[in-house]
């Protein structure tokens, strides 16, 4: 598998302040990664590394076969990089700012129309196109923001927190355009919304006091990292004894009533423990109107690794 992002040991100091150490990860070809982390966790120092911004204390980055900070200026003709804060020159119109933007990335003057044609259209800017840039919502100013980025057609994509500012309907249809993107471009997507990754991203890489504390796809995480199956059930009968009935089964971590005959079951690890429970409902002579497996979230699994990270400091 080709990787076009490759970072080995990358670590940075602010002064005596570490901001990010010993990073390793790499991201194939066509692929999105989801980047997580609390805030100061070095999420904005690692992806400001590989825009160029910043130069490592120590250890390498890569953008397609090509060092961040010996090779510097091949590394950003081959990436488009939205930030977090959206720099634009707000006295400038849509096309106008897009038309330097185009020029400063080497976009020929015969394309140069029909590229910012095709970064408008997939923006949704063709009813702001006209419209000066300190005139418009944060939403339309984000969407700005990414048309610069995917202009003249990088191979890979550095997006920080890409839907932010955005209304429920903009933010649907940009997460559809980033779907669209794999593939053809590599992305590497910063986000505090947990669901957005999990529905955007391939592979999920967590950071969390500026090392990586967990790397693999959203559902093997959820499955490795959940601390146990949980199950959803739905019962007919009376609560308090079914309630005691569950928590003697073995295995039962914790059994959460949730109302109108819905418990929620957690097992002490990753046993499935829905043969049992069906066995006691029968045996009771109770009626069982649902039972289903359900998946932590990646939210979950993300507050259990930070909430991890910071009792095991604590005591040390």
């Amino acid at each position: 598998m080709d990787m076009m992002i490759e970072v080995q040991d990358l670590t940075k100091y602010y002064g005596p302040t570490m901001a990010i150490s010993r990073l390793n990860f790499g991201v194939a070809a066509g692929e999105i990664m989801g980047f997580l982390g609390p805030n100061a966790a070095g999420k904005t120092t690692t992806l400001k590394i590989l825009a160029g911004f910043l130069i490592p204390s120590s250890g390498t980055a890569r953008i397609n076969g090509r060092d961040c900070v010996s090779q510097s200026l091949e590394v950003r003709r081959s990436l488009g990089y939205l930030p977090e804060t959206v720099p634009l020159y707000t006295d400038l119109t849509v096309t106008q700012f897009l038309r330097f933007a185009a020029q400063a990335k080497g976009v020929e003057a015969k394309a140069e129309t029909g590229e910012l044609d095709r970064v408008v259209a997939a923006c949704g800017l063709g009813e702001v196109r006209h419209t000066l840039i300190a005139a418009l919502s944060k939403g339309f100013r984000q969407r700005v923001g990414l048309a610069q980025a995917l202009l003249n057609n990088p191979p890979v994509l550095i997006l920080d927190e890409p839907t932010i500012g955005l209304d429920p309907s903009q933010i649907v249809e940009i997460r559809q355009l980033i779907k669209e993107l794999a593939g053809a471009h590599t992305v590497i997507l910063s986000s505090h919304i947990l669901p957005e990754v999990s529905q955007l991203c391939q592979r999920v890489v967590i950071i969390n006091r500026g090392q990586i504390v967990a790397g693999d796809t959203p559902e093997n995480l959820s499955r490795q990292l959940g601390h146990g199956s949980r199950v959803r059930l739905t019962v007919k009968g009376p609560e308090g004894e079914v309630a005691a009935a569950l928590e003697k089964i073995p295995q039962v971590k914790e059994v959460a009533g949730e109302g109108e005959g819905r418990y929620l079951v957690v097992a002490a690890n990753d046993l499935d423990l829905r043969p049992q429970l069906a066995r006691l409902v029968v045996e009771r002579g109770w009626e069982l109107l649902e039972l289903k497996s359900q998946e932590f979230t990646l939210e979950e699994v993300f507050l259990n690794l930070v909430t991890e990270e910071e009792s095991t400091e604590e005591e040390s």
